[in-house]
């Protein structure tokens, strides 16, 4: 062990690193440390000669994290929660607390439990910072790599999850799938849809990069079946917009349905075969738990999803 060596690296240069990981900014970097830029640049160049990298470089107008600097996120950002409970001896006052907490949802997430936390939070915690990201944007590698405290999604549990050993999932509530589609869809006056109805029409699709196949699609290609699907959005409510103005049905989520302005003076029918279990489920990094102040608001999102 360089014990020389590792001196000239303190809790300064690792929150540097931290936090260009998630804003990939000086400027962005510099405004939340309260820093000015070249005191940013200046922590930065230390730590590239420290560590004999790059560690951030320029492509186009963007700043790009190195390889190394990747790879470094998750044990910087555990040393930095494991710091953190030092300095907190574990002791979290929601009143006084004045740190950033970020989390990530799909759209119709959003719907179902944003308003109501961010209100229920600040109520709390009136001096918190509260980042919400779209998981379009933001997802699993996210948690991975420090820059995301928690993703909130709803999913098939029939899904195999992503195989990161490190994050935990947690289901906060069950839901189930119907069919949406034009009041004025040919579909529309029946009591019930069969099969070959939902068949019949062509679909819209919800795309996800991080979860796989639902199953309900695995199960109709096992019966040489399939949902035609000739467009793909990234959020219930796009797809639901859709359905106002075309032919196309949506399976989608029933409270989200029952909530969503998207979905109003859309026609609901239930599923003509058994879509499987879905829910909506909150994603954490299994370390995420030693800091007292996410174990809070992870308390305080499993009592608003409740």
């Amino acid at each position: 062990m360089d014990l020389a060596k590792l001196s000239r690296i303190s809790m300064k240069h690792l929150i540097t690193l931290h936090v260009m990981l998630d804003t990939l900014s000086v400027t962005a970097s510099a405004e939340r440390l309260c820093l000015s830029p070249s005191s940013v640049s200046k922590t930065l160049s230390q730590l590239r000669d420290s560590l004999n990298d790059e560690l951030f470089y320029r492509n186009g107008n963007s700043l790009v994290a190195t390889p190394l600097a990747k790879r470094l996120g998750p044990s910087v950002q555990q040393m930095i929660n494991d710091m953190n409970q030092i300095m907190s001896q574990d002791a979290f006052t929601p009143t006084n607390y004045e740190g950033r907490f970020t989390l990530a949802m799909r759209e119709s997430t959003f719907e179902l439990l944003a308003a109501k936390l961010s209100a229920h939070i600040l109520g709390l915690a009136p001096h918190i910072h509260l980042d919400i990201y779209s998981k379009d944007n933001i997802g699993f590698d996210g948690l991975i790599n420090g820059s995301l405290d928690f993703v909130l999604l709803p999913h098939d549990l029939s899904q195999p999850n992503p195989s990161q050993d490190d994050l935990v999932w947690e289901t906060l509530f069950s839901d189930e799938m119907i069919c949406l589609m034009n009041s004025s869809h040919p579909l529309a006056k029946q009591s019930h849809i069969s099969f070959d109805d939902y068949l019949s029409f062509s679909h819209i699709g919800i795309t996800d990069t991080d979860l796989s196949t639902p199953y309900f699609d695995i199960l109709l290609a096992q019966q040489s079946q399939k949902r035609a699907v000739p467009i793909s959005v990234p959020d219930f409510g796009s797809a639901a917009l859709m359905c106002h103005h075309s032919e196309l049905l949506f399976t989608c989520s029933r409270r989200w349905a029952s909530i969503a302005s998207q979905a109003k003076g859309l026609t609901v029918k239930s599923l003509p075969i058994e879509y499987g279990k879905v829910a909506y489920s909150l994603v954490w990094h299994k370390q995420s738990m030693k800091d007292p102040a996410l174990r809070w608001l992870y308390e305080q999102i499993l009592l608003c999803s409740r």
